[in-house]
């Protein structure tokens, strides 16, 4: 049995309709008995990456504290190197929606996502997606999906050129790409900015999205 460990929930992102959303999806593969969920603590990270988990699933921005005068990250310069190290070696890794938050554009983590978060407005809006489901390299990257919900309209910077896009989102406030992938080393990373609050995690092509996303990385 493989193991998937997940990191979910900040200042702004309750863990429980996350987990929620995050159970429901990989539901088919716990229940298959071929993978174990396991949720953990950021400061659990570098030392759970030693027993080579199939992949690990980010939902946490990197500050810890945003709303006091001196911000602390949990990030430090050796996990982000431990986390590039066990991609590079084979592992899979997914950052979803605040797992792309502000994290240091210059470091090595990433540098091996090709992407981040730059802003969203102050307002959630209604929100499409469109575009495919990420490639599990056995069925190809060709299901269309597309979905409309409430929610946290990330923008982000990506280095497409260097990257697989699968899925792109539009609102009254712009548009941008919602969803990569590629491989960094030996190992799968992909990247989705979806979704913010409990209607937008539990929405059915979420988890239909959600899931893909997971085996992307497997």
């Amino acid at each position: 049995m493989k193991l998937i460990y997940a990191i979910v929930g900040d200042y702004y992102h309750a863990e429980e309709p996350i987990r929620e959303a995050l159970n429901l999806a990989i539901k088919p593969l716990t229940d298959s008995g071929s993978y174990t969920l396991e949720y953990i603590s950021a400061e659990e990270l570098t030392e759970r990456l030693q027993t080579k988990p199939a992949a690990v699933i980010l939902f946490k921005e990197d500050r810890v504290n945003p709303k006091d005068e001196i911000v602390q990250q949990w990030l430090t310069e050796p996990i982000s190197a431990a986390i590039v190290r066990y991609v590079e070696e084979g592992g899979g890794f997914l950052n979803w929606h605040s797992g792309l938050a502000s994290y240091p554009p210059d470091s090595a983590f990433v540098n091996m996502l090709r992407g981040y978060f730059i802003s969203h407005p102050s307002k959630n809006q209604m929100v499409q997606y469109h575009g495919t489901l990420p490639s599990d390299n056995s069925q190809g990257n060709s299901k269309e999906i597309s979905f409309e919900i409430m929610d946290e309209h990330y923008f982000v910077s990506c280095d497409e050129a260097n990257t697989s896009v699968f899925l792109r989102s539009e609102s009254i406030d712009g548009s941008s790409i919602a969803g990569w992938q590629h491989t960094s080393g030996q190992g799968k990373v992909c990247c989705i900015t979806p979704a913010h609050n409990k209607e937008g995690l539990l929405h059915d092509r979420m988890i239909e999205l959600l899931r893909s996303s997971v085996q992307a990385v497997l």
